[in-house]
Order: C-alpha cells, then sequence, then structure tokens
C-alpha cells in the first residue's frame, strides 16, 4: 500500500551529510544556480574544493577565485570525491552527463527553491508532516501519490535516483486533459508565446487566449507572436497575476525566471500586479506558471474559476512550501476538483505540474 514517506525513514539532509563528509567536494557548474548553493553552503560550514564543467566548455574561468577544470582534470587531482550540481536542465545530453556521473561517482543535485528562503530540510518536513500527508491524501491516483514521495525523498536527499525514478511520459497531459473541450485559455506566465503556441496546436476548437506576462522584455516577444498567431486570437496582458491590483518591484530578467520580489536590486522595475478575475473573461483551462506567485494568482482567479471551471496547471517547484500549500489550497476553495501530480525530466525537481480537473 502506498504511504507519504515518514520522516523517520531519514537519519539526515543533504546539507547536513555534506557539512560531515570527509571526501572533497567539487560543484559541477557556475552561475546564479552555484551561487544560490554555496550561500546555503557558508551557513552550514560546508566547503567547496574545486569548481568544474563539462570538458568541452573549460576555457580557463574563475570562479570565487578559483579556476575552473575539466572534469578529466578533477578526476586526475583526486581519487574520489562528491560532485554537487550547481544548474538545472532538461536537455538531453545535459542529463545523460549528469547521470554518467552519478552512475560512477557520489553525485547529488541539492534543492534550492527558485522564490523564497525556506531550504527543503529534514526539520522543514518534520514540522510540516502533518500537511504533506494531507496533501498526499488529497491527491487522486496511485501515480500521483508514488510522484510525490519520491520527490520528497529527492528533496531531503538531494539523490538524483529518486528523480530518475519521478518522470512522467511526455505525453500524460493527454490522459488527463480534454483538449477537444478547450476553446479559451488563460496563460498566467505567458513568457514569449510558447505555451499559447501549444494550446493552439493541440486544441482543435482553440479560439481565444489571454496571455498574461510582466517583464518587458518577454512582453515584446509575445506581443511579436500574438501578432502572427493565425489560428486563433492571442490578447497580450503586460501585468503580474495575483491576488489583487497592485504594484511590486519585478526582477527583471528577459527569461522564464523574471519574478516579484527584489533579489537583484540592480535588476528590477515597478510593474503592474492584477487578478485573472479582471479579465471578465470564461475559460476552460488556465495555467499557473508564475516564479512563486502561484498562490496569489490562484487566489485572484476564485470568479473566474467558479464561474466556468476551467481546468488548471498549476506549478509545484517554486518554493519548498508548494507541495502541500497549492493542493490545500485548490482544495479548501474548490472541493469538487480532482488533482493530479505529474514531473517532467529535468535536474533538479523543476516542472511539477499540478492538475486540477473538476469531477465531471
Amino acid at each position: 500500500m502506498l504511504s507519504i514517506p515518514h520522516f523517520s525513514e531519514f537519519n539526515t539532509d543533504l546539507w547536513h551529510y555534506l557539512a560531515t563528509v570527509k571526501k572533497p567536494i567539487v560543484m559541477y557548474g557556475m552561475g546564479n544556480g552555484a551561487d544560490k548553493i554555496l550561500s546555503v553552503f557558508e551557513k552550514y560550514g560546508i566547503d567547496v574544493s574545486d569548481f568544474f564543467a563539462s570538458d568541452g566548455f573549460v576555457r580557463g574561468q574563475v570562479f570565487h577565485g578559483k579556476t575552473v577544470l575539466s572534469f578529466s582534470a578533477v578526476k586526475e587531482k583526486y581519487p574520489d570525491f562528491v560532485v554537487v550540481v550547481s544548474f538545472g536542465s532538461s536537455l538531453p545530453d545535459v542529463l545523460k552527463n549528469i547521470y554518467n556521473i552519478a552512475d560512477n561517482h557520489e553525485l547529488y543535485a541539492p534543492d534550492v527553491p527558485v522564490s523564497g528562503e525556506t531550504l527543503f530540510t529534514l526539520d522543514f518536513y518534520k514540522e510540516n508532516f502533518e500537511k504533506f500527508k494531507k496533501a498526499y491524501s488529497l491527491l487522486a491516483d496511485d501515480t500521483s501519490k508514488q510522484l510525490f514521495s519520491d520527490i520528497i525523498r529527492y528533496k531531503i536527499t538531494g539523490n538524483i535516483a529518486f528523480l530518475r525514478k519521478a518522470i512522467s511520459p511526455q505525453n500524460c497531459e493527454k490522459d488527463l486533459l480534454d483538449f477537444n473541450r478547450y476553446q479559451t485559455f488563460i496563460d498566467c506566465g505567458a513568457y514569449n508565446g510558447d505555451t499559447a503556441r501549444k494550446f493552439i496546436s493541440d486544441c482543435e476548437n482553440a479560439s481565444k487566449v489571454y496571455a498574461i506576462e510582466p517583464d518587458r522584455k518577454n512582453f515584446k516577444k509575445l506581443l511579436a507572436y500574438a501578432e502572427s498567431e493565425d489560428r486563433a486570437t492571442v490578447i497580450p496582458c503586460n501585468f503580474g497575476t495575483w491576488h489583487e491590483q497592485s504594484v511590486a518591484e519585478f526582477t527583471v530578467g528577459g527569461n522564464r525566471n523574471s519574478a516579484i520580489g527584489t533579489q537583484n536590486l540592480k535588476k528590477t522595475e515597478p510593474v503592474e500586479l492584477n487578478t485573472v478575475d479582471s479579465l471578465k473573461a470564461t475559460a476552460d483551462y488556465i495555467k499557473y506558471d508564475v516564479e512563486g506567485a502561484e498562490k496569489e494568482a490562484i487566489l485572484g482567479s476564485v470568479e473566474t474559476i467558479n464561474a466556468s471551471y476551467p481546468d488548471m496547471l498549476v506549478s509545484l517547484y517554486h518554493r519548498s512550501e508548494d507541495l502541500y500549500t497549492l493542493p490545500l489550497l485548490i482544495n479548501e476553495l474548490f472541493p469538487e476538483y480532482k488533482l493530479y501530480l505529474r514531473r517532467f525530466e529535468y535536474v533538479p525537481a523543476w516542472d511539477i505540474n499540478l492538475y486540477a480537473i473538476k469531477r465531471r
């Protein structure tokens, strides 16, 4: 019988383990992801012996005062070591390389939140165990429950063996969603129009897309796409989805990671926030992928959802608490919905999707 992993299953979490490991720790990758992990390492007193990149990408770079090595050079320098992956990818060639290293060396991909400061530690899991247990009980099928358990095991241990188990087929959405029924789509976090384009391609009867995107650079690309789309009407909306009308500082990236907040004060600008309900639209399908603002976006959609009962896709990986907070919220607001969990292949545990589907 399936059940959520009890916290007693774990002796420790990844952070405490790495603080005590005797082997040298080498970090695979550079950039913002590495910086986020290093800030946690500093808190736990974890030292990194070296940084490395894939053999074809080493060009004498220096990162945090150390010359970036090739993996071949790491193997020559250390007889044994621990690898920490510091970036995210879904690219098959990159994943193959990570898996190859993991098959021959001790490798971890730490779970650091995309948004917020809460780490998914063993103590965090213990403190919120009853909430995780409740969210688990709301999932509508065994596939969802097994994914939920494997994701938790990964987040606590950093062991990507659990991620390699927790992968859904690329066509899994077609078993859950009724693409033939959908006509109107509200796309919260529309980026450059890629998900709008996919919706129109998948849905024979697609007629209208409200594409909501706050990032100025992304919105410019979205406008260009909307003008070129001839199968359905795409309505670009330049605001961030929220639970009320407001203005907030927005971290500007011109990419998928643009978000409400002031993580980098040199790259922020004020943006308008508004609710989905302000569109006064009906919808057959709503997607929420808004970099940690999913809770607020859902709260700003209650009238729209109650008016037309759309199916929903909610990203469940931006904040450590998302795994329980968002299923519990949807169940509280819309108890008539069934909840399913699916996850596409990615290292670390990104692309976790909660599908909320009206019981019919």
